[in-house]
């Protein structure tokens, strides 16, 4: 039911925007003041996490590992799976970041059709959806810059001169919108189609996708089929950018829906699986170097305690060892008052 219940909030949103601009002239609510509201509420969570995160102690080395650790100097360790210095743990976590190298080793579980054994095969196909979705995501949001920004920097014209590489039709086809919309609806159908992902998927799995979908869909509607008047609608992104709002004319109702829902797409984002973004920078799996045993991690929650070395057991007890044969690691004096 959860995709069902995402699918009719998403739907009820559009709907809201759609009436509320058009039928009832709430152009200033949906065109200023909802964005500023979603743009603050963004930065403020997005930096109370972050916040919250930092400030929770990793006493322990608990790093995922996958390959050998640094131990003696004729074993060759795995700098990137089992990181030892910081120098590799940051490799590794450019790699996940830039490239999604775990991921890219991502098995897929399966039963044999003719023996009741568990096997595992690669899912590649999963690590190219995600390469598509966030690499797509990046570029379409980077070129949106050039709508808060005037003059134009040179990378977001050269972004957009790149993207628009398929010079079909009027106006130009702009590749990273249609790859995002077609990623996301991947992404979508392997949690519809895969029956173990469908069985654990939620509310807060299937909304984000379908904010997205109608994000990516509303943009394509309005760049290849409704038009808009893009100079309007820079005018209100500078204005806002600059706290001066306007809502100029001749800015149609789909361009307040599509903003709408990266306003709720962007007030959503901070409380929910979307700050894996800023989190993976925080998980001590993925930041700590496993050094444990070379260096000293203190637990910062250890109350003080009188340790009782052994050290002083073994001068306590010596005599008594000694009777016992326990082997001792100092040198053993001879045994006083006894035969």
């Amino acid at each position: 039911m959860g995709i069902v219940y995402a699918l009719i909030l998403v739907l009820g949103l559009v709907l809201f925007a759609w009436i509320g601009t058009q039928g009832l002239g709430l152009t200033y609510l949906f065109g200023v003041l909802i964005p500023y509201a979603a743009m603050i509420t963004f930065f403020l969570g997005f930096l109370a996490r972050l916040i919250k995160w930092s400030r929770a102690p990793n006493p322990f080395a608990i790093a995922t590992t996958g390959g050998q650790q640094k131990s003696l100097h004729w074993i060759k360790p795995a700098g990137m799976d089992n990181p030892f210095t910081r120098g590799q743990t940051l490799l590794r976590v450019l790699s996940e970041v830039l490239l999604f190298r775990s991921l890219f080793r991502n098995l897929s579980p399966r039963l044999a059709d003719q023996k009741p054994e568990l096997t595992f095969s690669s899912a590649k196909w999963l690590w190219l959806f995600a390469v598509f979705f966030h690499y797509a995501l990046f570029v379409t949001v980077f070129r949106h810059l050039r709508f808060f920004t005037n003059p134009v920097p040179w990378p977001v014209n050269m972004a957009e001169t790149l993207d628009g590489w398929l010079e079909v039709g009027i106006p130009q086809i702009l590749v990273s919108g249609l790859i995002l919309l077609l990623a996301v609806t991947l992404l979508l159908a392997r949690r519809l189609l895969i029956p173990r992902f469908r069985y654990i998927s939620l509310l807060n799995d299937y909304f984000p996708l379908f904010l997205l979908i109608g994000i990516a869909g509303t943009g394509a509607l309005m760049r290849y089929v409704v038009g808009i008047d893009a100079n309007s609608a820079k005018q209100l992104a500078m204005g806002l950018i600059s706290f001066r709002p306007v809502i100029p004319e001749g800015i149609g109702p789909l361009f307040f829906v599509h903003l709408f829902l990266v306003c709720i797409l962007l007030a959503y984002f901070p409380f929910s699986k979307l700050m894996h973004a800023g989190g993976i920078f925080f998980s001590p799996t993925r930041t700590m170097p496993n050094n444990s045993r070379a260096v000293y991690h203190k637990n910062p929650w250890n109350y003080p305690v009188n340790f009782h070395t052994y050290r002083s057991y073994e001068n306590e007890l010596h005599d008594k060892m000694v009777e016992a044969g326990i082997p001792l690691d100092e040198a053993v004096p001879p045994l006083t008052g006894k035969d």
